[in-house]
């Protein structure tokens, strides 16, 4: 099983999210750009509705990782969460949108989260760029218990049944 390492972001309130924002909770952690036409709003639009069903858990969150984060500035990451996500004005700040180096995010996803394309495998963090929809379950004690494609319904679904059983297990 994979732990996943100490990290230090910044979201889209301009505030340091650690991994002691999520110690003792179920998380789901994806990448997504602000700009991105493709499968980002799609994923992100299934991950809100995972959101929805959990939001009154105080156990749950998400993280969203940019992968451009030369783009994606805390005005923009701000900007995509009322766009894309705050249908709901008493949104509880449980879903954390974060950018920081290039550096720090890609090797979360590549040694923490293990969110990375293969064909970035060979590629140093410069040229590399992670554009994914898969989307990693993290249990309470900081292991990676699942990877699900963001895209698919399947997969969403038992993302889901996996989060209250994680959510339900006081051990786990």
């Amino acid at each position: 099983m994979n732990y996943v390492q100490n990290f230090s972001f910044t979201d889209q309130n301009g505030k340091t999210i650690t991994r002691d924002n999520v110690d003792g909770k179920v998380y789901v952690a994806n990448y997504f750009f602000t700009t991105c036409r493709g499968i980002c709003p799609k994923m992100n639009g299934n991950l809100y509705n995972v959101f929805n069903k959990f939001k009154n858990d105080s156990d749950f969150a998400i993280i969203s990782h940019s992968s451009m984060p030369e783009t994606d500035s805390v005005p923009l990451l701000k900007a995509y969460e009322e766009k894309m996500v705050c249908k709901d004005p008493n949104f509880p700040a449980k879903w954390y949108f974060v950018t920081g180096s290039k550096d720090s995010l890609y090797k979360m996803a590549r040694q923490s989260y293990l969110l990375d394309n293969d064909k970035n495998s060979s590629l140093n963090i410069k040229e590399a760029f992670i554009h994914t929809q898969f989307l990693a379950l993290i249990d309470k004690q900081k292991r990676v218990r699942g990877i699900y494609d963001g895209l698919k319904q399947d997969e969403i679904d038992r993302l889901e049944t996996d989060i209250t059983t994680l959510l339900k297990d006081k051990n786990h």
